[in-house]
């Protein structure tokens, strides 16, 4: 899976999370909020091992996630603006005067769905989806579509000019902790997802086979 981690936060106060994996992500996730500077909108990503932490802010709102460096920059920072507006969109003013973790119980569910589509459909990636739309001719294009491709393009003008640097550059030597990913967990989910869409295909046979039989 790409994205194993993701959280949405309120300066330093952390609302919804999600991790796909056995990680101490969300520890290291807490100092990078609490490192970076000012409340400018930002978008920039720390590297540290073979992964990635990519993180967005705009009004204040920051969402963050945790991918494998394999995953590069375009599909984390279209699922961290996704979970954005998604996020946005739900819970309006409410999101600056939140509990900790107020939001969790709902929206974790949301942060774990679209980790799994950004991480695994390829319609995920809307710059190739792009391409082969604009290839196909644009004259069915409708209003919204003109709206949708231009919120590709920002995304895309924004993430050409993330730097990844080491997470070093935010967090002292002294206080950055190890990062340790188990991937096991996810890997059971894959196993579980395996194993249904097998019966399924079982299943299927098997209805197959007792249509052929009432043929005969």
């Amino acid at each position: 899976m790409a994205i194993l981690y993701a959280l949405v936060a309120c300066g330093s106060v952390m609302l919804a999370e999600f991790t796909a994996a056995s990680t101490n992500a969300s520890a290291i996730a807490r100092q990078i909020l609490d490192k970076i500077p000012g409340d400018n909108d930002i978008n920039v990503s720390y590297s540290q091992d073979r992964y990635i932490f990519h993180v967005k802010r705009t009004d204040g709102l920051t969402v963050l996630c945790m991918a494998d460096e394999s995953a590069g920059r375009r599909i984390p920072f279209a699922f961290l603006e996704d979970i954005h507006q998604r996020f946005v969109r739900t819970y309006g003013r409410a999101i600056f005067s939140a509990l900790p973790y107020g939001m969790n119980d709902e929206f974790s569910r949301v942060l774990s769905q679209q980790m799994e589509y950004y991480s695994s459909d390829p319609n995920a990636d809307r710059i190739n989806r792009l391409k082969g739309e604009m290839g196909q001719g644009c004259s069915n294009l409708s209003f919204s579509d003109y709206g949708y491709w231009s919120n590709v393009l920002m995304v895309l003008y924004q993430v050409r000019n993330v730097m990844i640097e080491n997470i070093d550059k935010v967090l002292e030597r002294g206080d950055r902790l190890e990062l340790l990913v188990d991937k096991t967990a996810n890997m059971q989910g894959n196993t579980f997802r395996f194993r249904k869409q097998t019966r399924r295909l079982r299943n299927t046979v098997w209805w197959r086979n007792v249509k052929l039989t009432y043929a005969f």
